[in-house]
């Protein structure tokens, strides 16, 4: 694979380094840091003339540096002839911005995927966005990954009985239940309202029963863990027995670490997408890597294969 290049951002090199081990490629060798301004500086140090690059930068914290330093890898790419750039986002931040549900505010989803096109991206692939219809504001192909297989064949592997699979929310419901069908156990649903914009919740009761079973609460991202936490503590006060916990990106933003820690979860289970920093790593938190799976997709877009393979 001459012709293919893999470069990193320093939203996270590690993730970067395991993907050139699978495709068995070296990491692309690029400088890419910061001026005491806070402007952002890139050289790529290695020939990409006619190579289809791949950039590996989930936009983790800090975000919107994330971004940036993502958009000037791509003009410096683009200035070296590279011959097709495709962003690799693992995790997309602003996702939850993907659409006018108060009055005068922004879709800042579809700002960042206006911003991604402008920078001359010619392809996109990511992992399980927090909604479907961001696919739909890209103009060049989008390849979505789901680390749900991941999830569910860890899930299995640890054989569980009595579970039932709790979603977080009814918005979360579908693909819970998609999980729930996996793993071929009851589904039960957290009610919830969010209060303002600060983050507070307030959670209104279970849909499904988890009395005397044991409990797994899934969400796609946990980012304060406020719905996460919420929802362990209504199954609890419903009866449950051990809980668990599962969502692929961990962010772990605020409070959520202390959240965690007192939430009594027997363990919580959580993917690669974005760096957890030692200072974040709790006990009872298993890290699967989503390395490979990213891998696998790109081996097929620079072959010109299905990525749906995959699954």
């Amino acid at each position: 694979m001459s012709d293919l290049s893999i470069f990193t951002g320093n939203a996270h090199p590690q993730l970067a380094r395991d993907i050139c081990q699978y495709v068995g490629v070296p990491l692309g060798k690029a400088q890419v840091s910061m001026f005491s301004n806070e402007n952002i500086f890139v050289k790529i140090n290695e020939n990409v003339r006619g190579s289809d690059v791949f950039i590996v930068q989930p936009f983790s914290s800090p975000v919107n540096t994330s971004i940036m330093e993502l958009l000037i890898m791509v003009d410096a790419l683009k200035r070296a002839s590279a011959k097709r750039i495709t962003a690799v986002i693992p995790y997309y931040a602003y996702g939850r911005t993907d659409k006018k549900d108060q009055p005068r505010v922004p879709i800042t989803a579809r700002l960042i995927a206006d911003i991604i096109m402008a920078s001359g991206v010619n392809r996109v692939l990511t992992m399980d966005l927090h909604a479907g219809q961001i696919q739909g504001f890209f103009n060049i192909p989008v390849d979505e990954l789901t680390a749900r297989n991941l999830l569910a064949n860890y899930v299995a592997s640890k054989q569980l009985e009595n579970l039932t699979v709790v979603a977080t929310d009814t918005g979360f419901a579908k693909k819970a239940r998609n999980l729930a069908e996996q793993l071929n156990m009851p589904l039960a649903i957290v009610e919830k309202r969010r209060v303002g914009n600060d983050g507070r919740l307030e959670s209104l009761g279970l849909i499904g029963a988890v009395a005397g079973r044991n409990a797994l609460v899934v969400d796609d991202e946990i980012d304060t863990a406020g719905s996460l936490t919420q929802a362990v503590r209504v199954v609890k006060e419903q009866g449950a027995l051990k809980i668990y916990a599962c969502a692929v990106h961990g962010v772990l933003s605020g409070p959520a670490i202390e959240r965690l820690r007192e939430s009594g979860l027997c363990e919580l289970i959580m993917c690669d997408t974005v760096p957890v920093t030692p200072e974040k790593r709790l006990p009872v938190m298993t890290i699967l890597s989503v390395s490979e799976l990213f891998a696998g997709a790109i081996i097929r877009i620079h072959e010109g294969r299905s990525v749906s393979e995959l699954f």
